[in-house]
């Protein structure tokens, strides 16, 4: 039985990776910001840690005995500011790696995202060789390759650190996107961004912790791993089948793309924009990547299918 540290715990990647360690048997603690959040995190099986990724003393005795480190916390409000995002996502991760060396932890396991690649400009079946976006597409993707950063320079000394990549997470759970889009569908705002005709990866929450416990066990050291459910996807039709879960239709309204950049500008002036920069570039253009690295040298297997993915989701609204 192994000791694992898990940062996001109550999120939505965090929630899963503690259900998944606890079915193989592994003790679990969980780091929690709020008396809410160590209540969800132990009723999922793990030991609530009480502090955030500011507190290194709290996480450093929460991870005593541990022998890896799952990073899954992370700034994701689309809306916050760049000091916000600096503060929760880079220094934060400095702060989990600080806590891991002081543990003398093993191996760290970065969740990271395929949105460090996004600088507005389709991404067509990328590998891990692709550089990140030297100019980033929003606060998320720019604070998101500052923390890979740190977390490859601490590979050394006894600390293994590995990074996965998924892209585009979804599945039962993963409120937010089939939220959001279910609100602008019923109140008529929206559009399919060029008709929605263009390719995108996606990767099932379950392929998500599948990737993750294999990079644990198996992932060179200093290394990046993109995850996807297989083959690229065609973006409306798969959003449409998302949006069937919950007994929404997508409709068939369309814009063109130089329209919703337009709008997103002009509507940034006033206050919340229709889209930000970080969604235009992950959501309205192509964005493909290829996870034959970690197919090949983790024994990745991307089990979770949509079919079955999209059944979950109807059976969990019912």
């Amino acid at each position: 039985m192994a000791i694992a540290f898990v940062t996001g715990g109550p999120g939505f990647v965090g929630r899963n990776l503690i259900v998944a360690l606890r079915a193989r048997g592994d003790e679990v603690r969980a780091l929690a910001r709020s008396d809410k959040s160590i209540a969800t995190v132990q009723q999922l099986g793990a030991k609530g840690v009480k502090g955030d990724l500011d507190d290194v003393a709290a996480m450093t005795a929460g991870m005593s005995g541990a022998q890896i480190v799952f990073h899954a916390a992370a700034q994701t409000d689309m809306s916050g500011s760049r000091a916000e995002f600096f503060r929760g996502t880079v220094a934060g991760t400095e702060n989990v790696l600080i806590a891991a060396r002081a543990a003398k932890v093993r191996r760290f396991v970065h969740v990271s995202t395929v949105a460090v690649l996004a600088d507005g400009k389709p991404i067509v079946r990328a590998d891990e060789t692709r550089p990140r976006a030297k100019n980033p597409a929003g606060n998320y993707p720019w604070s998101k390759g500052l923390a890979e950063e740190r977390v490859l320079a601490a590979n050394r000394d006894g600390l293994e650190t590995v990074i996965i990549r998924p892209r585009f997470v979804w599945g039962k759970g993963a409120a937010s996107v089939v939220r959001n889009d279910t609100a602008a569908v019923t109140q008529g705002r929206f559009k399919w961004s060029n008709g929605g005709h263009y390719l995108t990866s996606t990767c099932h929450i379950a392929n998500v912790i599948e990737g993750a416990l294999l990079e644990a066990e198996k992932g060179k050291a200093g290394e990046i791993y993109f995850l996807t459910d297989g083959e690229p996807v065609e973006l409306r039709p798969f959003l449409r089948s998302m949006l069937a879960t919950r007994g929404v239709d997508g409709g068939t309204s369309e814009i063109p793309l130089w329209l919703v950049r337009v709008a997103a500008k002009v509507t940034g002036f006033f206050g919340k924009p229709l889209m930000s920069p970080d969604e235009l570039a992950l959501f309205a253009v192509e964005v493909t990547v290829v996870d034959a690295k970690a197919r090949r040298e983790l024994g990745y297997r991307g089990a979770m299918t949509q079919e079955r993915g999209f059944a979950e989701m109807r059976s969990d609204r019912n």
